[in-house]
């Protein structure tokens, strides 16, 4: 069995300010140094071991993947400010909920919210400012979270309820991350009444999530939207939802839904901006398939070329860089030997850019994902995550993403006088800031 090389607490505390602000350099070193997988020492407790090797991230989320759990990372500190729904449940109550959601995520159930999908972008994308310099990363988190929003709850208008639900939102996620990075100083937080106070954000978050489905039961109002859908569906015994639970999957569906999409469309856009030709093989095609009807799954279909650009983006600046996995019994990977409790730490940034896999895995190059370029790609490659917990909106993202894409592209030539972008690693990986400038086009 190898022994694996240990980054040091002392190590971890002498760069704590780095790691607080953006650990991705501080990994990317500790990989260069100690190889594909190494420990890290955080204090007394579990070992934490950090990887990018691709058999072990294959074993862990697909061929062994019953002998690992979520990390209490997501079921106990996230889930104490976004409840326990599809993300950060385990076990058999996660079973017995993705089961009865994943009828709601079908392809032709979301056909059905293309339209929706559509009118939100526009509604949007009006905010561009052409001619002028605009930070693009704010309107693109708006742009998600209203198309979750009006997927959700359709015709009712929720924007300044939905306003407030976005603060709350990424104000809790903020203090997480000083949790998650700031171990030593938990008890602090907990002290000074920190944790009490985004507690009490996340209460008035639900009530405000109650209030809607409270509206929308009432009034025995049908829209065939993502919420008549999950006030539909049943279990086994026929019985529905509680509202207690159905409360945490629509702020799960609102806090992983929109996020992980504003920084992936985020991030398109920048790469859109730096790499002229790229983008106008984009316009291209939005030309060839001028008059597509974009409210089916055949009309976006269409636009090959576009959706490599998204995943190519995803590729670089993967929205879930990291994904954590614990160990539920002693278990043997790639010549190493884990113990019952380790936690594994899984680099899908690194693992993304494994240079003995992909070539000028720096460069921007959407072609790597023509049909013929995907078939090698399954170990090195998890936008979405793999195995059972894949994320169960990875279709609703694309399909959200190739619309918004095609919309701004078909108006606006976008450019950056910026050649790179600030990376800001939160719970998902978030540009700190997306300046372009657009220029309107001809019509289409």
């Amino acid at each position: 069995m190898g022994e694996l090389k240990t980054v040091s607490l002392l190590q971890v505390l002498k760069n704590r300010k780095r790691i607080l602000a953006n650990p991705l350099p501080f990994h990317s070193e500790n990989f260069e140094k100690y190889g594909d997988t190494f420990r890290v020492r955080v204090g007394p407790g579990r070992p934490v071991v950090f990887t990018r090797d691709p058999e072990i991230i294959q074993q862990v989320l697909q061929k062994q993947q019953r002998k690992f759990r979520k990390s209490p990372l997501q079921t106990k500190d996230l889930a104490k400010y976004i409840g326990n729904g599809l993300l950060t449940a385990e076990g058999e109550h996660w079973r017995v909920q993705r089961r009865m959601i994943q009828p709601a995520f079908h392809k032709k159930k979301l056909e059905g919210l293309l339209g929706t999908m559509r009118r939100a972008i526009r509604e949007e994308i009006r905010r561009i400012q052409p001619g002028r310099e605009q930070d693009i990363f704010p309107l693109m988190g708006d742009l998600a979270f209203q198309v979750v929003a009006k997927s959700l709850f359709s015709n009712t208008d929720i924007r300044e309820k939905m306003s407030e639900l976005q603060d709350i939102t990424e104000t809790n996620q903020r203090m997480l991350i000083r949790e998650m990075r700031q171990p030593y100083l938990v008890w602090w937080f907990k002290l000074s009444g920190k944790i009490r106070k985004h507690l009490a954000y996340s209460e008035r978050g639900r009530e405000l999530l109650d209030a809607l489905i409270e509206e929308r039961v009432s009034q025995h109002r049908e829209e065939d939207d993502l919420l008549d859908m999950l006030l539909s569906a049943t279990y086994e015994d026929g019985t529905h939802m509680e509202r207690r639970q159905l409360i945490d999957e629509v702020l799960i569906l609102f806090t992983a839904g929109h996020e992980t999409t504003a920084n992936a469309l985020s991030f398109t856009l920048f790469l859109l901006a730096t790499h002229a030709e790229i983008q106008e093989k984009v316009y291209l095609e939005i030309r060839q398939n001028r008059g597509t009807v974009l409210d089916s799954l055949e009309g976006i279909a269409r636009f090959q070329y576009t959706q490599q650009c998204i995943e190519e983006a995803m590729r670089l600046y993967p929205p879930v860089y990291v994904i954590d996995r614990m160990a539920t019994e002693e278990v043997e990977l790639s010549g190493h030997r884990f113990s019952e409790g380790t936690l594994l730490l899984m680099s899908v940034y690194e693992l993304h850019r494994y240079r003995s896999f992909w070539e000028k895995p720096e460069l921007f190059t959407p072609e790597r994902f023509s049909r013929e370029g995907k078939k090698e790609m399954g170990p090195y490659y998890y936008p979405f995550g793999a195995g059972p917990r894949m994320c169960i909106g990875n279709n609703f993202a694309m399909y959200e993403m190739v619309l918004t894409l095609v919309e701004i592209v078909s108006n606006y030539r976008i450019e950056s006088k910026s050649k790179e972008v600030v990376l800001n690693p939160l719970i998902s990986l978030k540009p700190k800031e997306v300046v372009l400038e657009f220029y309107q086009r001809e019509t289409v």
